[in-house]
């Protein structure tokens, strides 16, 4: 009956042992040829955004001429009748010029839908 008891206690004790050091080999497995060998995803590289004359190509409206809505994506102001504006090209969203040149030299989409700029637009002669 003694033995019964004590072998109730200790394979459990004996099972539960040998998961862990099981456990345990493997985390030692794995972090130590991960840090030999990182298999980390790796972000992509960005595109650089547009210079200044390439800003300058883009069409140039007013607020009043917007017609996909005259909220601008950039600061989150609304684009006034008289305010200018200027249009992303490959999806006509429209932005304040400033917010949208802030956002256009540092990034070569749309910040709404990110369409990317097609360089055809800055080849074309205006």
């Amino acid at each position: 009956m003694l033995d019964s008891v004590l072998l109730a206690l200790f394979l459990p004790c004996l099972g539960m042992s040998f998961v862990f050091i099981i456990y345990m080999c493997l985390l030692w497995y794995a972090t130590t040829y991960r840090s030999d060998n990182p298999r980390l995803p790796v972000k992509p590289v960005s595109e650089k955004g547009l210079s200044a004359s390439e800003l300058e190509k883009l069409p140039r409206i007013t607020g009043k001429e917007l017609v996909m809505g005259t909220e601008c994506a950039v600061c989150l102001d609304e684009i006034e009748n008289e305010q200018p504006a200027r249009l992303v090209p490959a999806c006509n969203h429209g932005f304040h010029v400033e917010c949208a040149d802030t956002w256009l030299s540092n990034h070569p989409f749309c910040p709404v839908c990110r369409a990317k700029l097609d360089p055809q637009v800055f080849n074309n002669p205006c």
